[in-house]
């Protein structure tokens, strides 16, 4: 009795008979005998309803029924092989993609810096960089969008794993030549009456730069609002105000800008940190890049820790 389904056995003969021109090449290369090749070759005949080959005594001829079910039978092929290259990918590293996220200011300086380190160890994997503001990345985190971040933490965040990395003191930001340059330590009273320039409201490092001055009775005068580091540090530069950032982008853009450095008490810590969707275990893939960004994070930082005496 012929079989109801075609099975693997049934292609495998099919595709054999096909490549070795007869059912005798192909029993030899199966290893095993020819009737039993025939066997096979009839029931798929059954349960596909075509006639696969002419015979013809000894000689076995392919029909055009059987010349076009071979090609799909070899696209059916290319496509197993293309998951068994897959489930190599996975076993070696995930499924060899890559998404990771940060804010603009660590997107373009550690981020890209960590990718370069990991791509020189998996040349294979492909990397993809995301960069938001910082809701949006906490976001794409918490989704699962993309498998790991670099963030700035100025206060708990509840929507995303954290593996906190490293802490520094945000600085003091002044425009080059200020009389408060004069000082290797500003405090909240040196800032009284001086133009400020503030991050946007309810931004959380701002909560707190308010929270600082109103528990020492200060009032600043904001001059102006700008959510990205570099725009602050323009703002300072041309002489509009002085601000409070993290140190990572005070330091960056004191390289290109004129401004002013400046350690600020009382501490106002900013955490960078890893961060990874919530509840999901991290694969090979995710921890040899978490590695690599930690690499980059520490040695990066370090320098700017070193630096941390108030001058650039």
């Amino acid at each position: 009795m012929a079989p109801r389904r075609m099975s693997f056995r049934h292609v495998e003969a099919f595709r054999t008979v096909m490549l070795a021109g007869s059912m005798t090449e192909a029993a030899r290369r199966l290893h095993t005998s020819q009737p039993q090749v025939s066997r096979l070759i009839a029931q798929l005949e059954a349960v596909t309803g075509l006639t696969l080959f002419d015979r013809s005594g000894s000689r076995l001829s392919p029909t055009v029924e059987a010349e076009r079910f071979h090609h799909e039978v070899e696209r059916a092929c290319i496509g197993l092989a293309s998951l068994e290259a897959a489930a190599a990918d996975i076993r070696l590293f995930g499924a060899g993609r890559l998404s990771v996220a940060a804010m603009p200011r660590l997107a373009g300086g550690l981020l890209a810096r960590s990718v370069v380190r990991f791509k020189r160890d998996n040349p294979g994997v492909m990397v993809s960089i995301h960069a938001g503001d910082e809701g949006t990345v906490y976001k794409w985190i918490a989704e699962g969008f993309c498998d790991a971040g670099l963030t700035m933490l100025y206060g708990a965040q509840a929507s995303v794993e954290v593996d906190p990395v490293l802490s520094l003191d945000c600085v003091a930001v002044l425009p080059r030549g200020h009389r408060l340059a004069e000082k290797a330590v500003l405090g909240p009273a040196d800032l009284d009456g001086e133009p400020f320039i503030a991050s946007p409201a309810g931004n959380p490092l701002q909560v707190r730069i308010d929270a600082v001055f109103d528990a020492a009775g200060i009032r600043r005068s904001v001059a102006a609002e700008a959510g990205l580091g570099s725009a602050v540090c323009a703002l300072v530069a041309a002489g509009l105000g002085v601000s409070l950032m993290n140190p990572l982008a005070a330091y960056e853009e004191a390289k290109v800008s004129p401004i002013e450095i400046r350690r600020f008490a009382p501490a106002l810590p900013v955490v960078f940190a890893l961060v990874f969707p919530p509840l999901r275990s991290q694969d090979r893939l995710v921890a040899a890049f978490s590695a690599c960004a930690r690499e980059t994070l520490l040695s990066a930082l370090a320098v700017l820790q070193a630096g941390s005496d108030g001058r650039p």
